[in-house]
């Protein structure tokens, strides 16, 4: 069994620019983080990515950090990677279904321009909100074993 753990969560009031660890938040059904800026945004209402893939970014530039890639959750310990679109992960109280796995990034984005790269486009997962709940820095972060 797959089990991490949520090392941020982030917001911005504006898409495409770096977003700020709150710590926790309520993750609404159908909506993400109602105060970000993607929330109700499609299939694209809750940005995952890796701590481990901040931390590989992190050897280019030192000063970033959870949030620098506007994601709105980073998970450690957690293989990404492994998901398919349509697996849900349970992220504390909240039920999330993978939507999309990486974007196509059609501006160079504040992050870009700021980091000279952006590893949303590979590393970056998207998920739909299917069951609402609060999720903190230090919750569990499992995969669902849909029976």
């Amino acid at each position: 069994m797959m089990e991490g753990k949520v090392v941020a969560v982030c917001v911005s009031e504006k898409k495409g620019t770096p977003k700020k660890n709150i710590k926790e938040a309520f993750l609404e059904e159908g909506v993400g983080i109602p105060q970000d800026a993607h929330a109700s945004f499609g299939h694209r209402q809750i940005s995952m990515l890796a701590f481990e893939d901040i931390e590989e970014a992190k050897k280019k530039l030192p000063e970033l950090e959870p949030g620098s890639f506007a994601e709105n959750i980073t998970v450690k310990d957690f293989d990404l990677k492994s998901l398919e679109v349509g697996d849900r992960v349970q992220v504390g109280e909240a039920i999330l279904e993978l939507s999309q796995i990486g974007k196509e990034c059609h501006t160079r984005c504040a992050i870009y321009h700021k980091t000279g790269d952006c590893i949303m486009p590979t590393r970056g997962i998207f998920f739909k909100v299917v069951k609402s709940g609060r999720v903190a820095v230090g919750d569990k972060v499992t995969k669902v074993i849909i029976e």
